[in-house]
């Protein structure tokens, strides 16, 4: 199967000229902000991604900064800024090329299987990790990232935010919580979880009376939103 690469410019005339040349070689998805970008990094699972860092919002600079911390996924910037300075920036943050704009099709198609063949998918990659928005769980370290804050959870914490996350958007009742966390259901164990909630709560939240994370599903269980 070939390679698949995420492809990141808000240039959407560009974008679509370039997918459609690389899909003759490659898998291809897009994005057009930071935000998306992480999205479809650890739904899509890519071999490379190639990015445009003056991007809207969380720009392709933070986007690079994020995707190294946790992974050796494979980076190209291809960008409109030609700086010395932005180019050793780059490097510095580890990306694998810099091709600047304007540029030659043969050139990018000949960089980019030059990356790919000198990198392969190991250690680093995204297939164990778990995003929700500006959260990020990785399941091999045993670590939360919230906005790149590392989040300081016991193993417990971890193990019920792993469950809840693994159901995002959906919630999860008491009863199953309890019985995945502890084994078999007691009363006495809504009682512990929710401390334990509330214990996660006052680690992620800004306010944690007013959860926008681990959300309260009145009469049934919780939800990561």
């Amino acid at each position: 199967m070939s390679s698949k690469i995420l492809l990141v410019d808000n240039d959407i005339p560009l974008q679509t000229m370039l997918a459609e040349h690389l899909q003759k070689v490659y898998r291809v998805v897009t994005a057009n902000n930071g935000q998306e970008t992480m999205r479809k990094a650890f739904i899509e699972h890519p071999h490379l991604v190639i990015i445009e860092v003056d991007l809207p919002g969380m720009d392709g600079w933070e986007v690079i900064a994020r995707l190294r911390e946790i992974s050796s996924i494979p980076i190209i910037i291809l960008s409109k800024k030609t700086s010395e300075a932005d180019k050793l920036r780059g490097f510095t943050l580890g990306v694998d090329d810099y091709i600047t704009k304007p540029f030659s099709y043969a050139e990018l198609l000949a960089r980019i299987n030059a990356v790919l063949n000198r990198t392969r998918r190991g250690t680093g990659t995204l297939e164990n990790i778990l995003i929700v928005d500006d959260l990020m769980i990785d399941l091999n370290r045993r670590e939360v990232r919230l906005d790149s804050r590392l989040v300081d959870l016991t193993p417990t914490e971890f193990r019920l935010l792993e469950i809840i996350a693994r159901r995002h958007g959906k919630a999860v009742s008491e009863e199953e919580l309890t019985k995945q966390m502890w084994g078999e259901y007691r009363h006495e164990g809504s009682t512990i979880l929710r401390r334990y909630i509330w214990s996660l709560r006052s680690k992620l939240e800004e306010d944690p009376a007013n959860p926008k994370w681990i959300v309260t599903v009145r009469g049934f269980g919780y939800m990561l939103e």
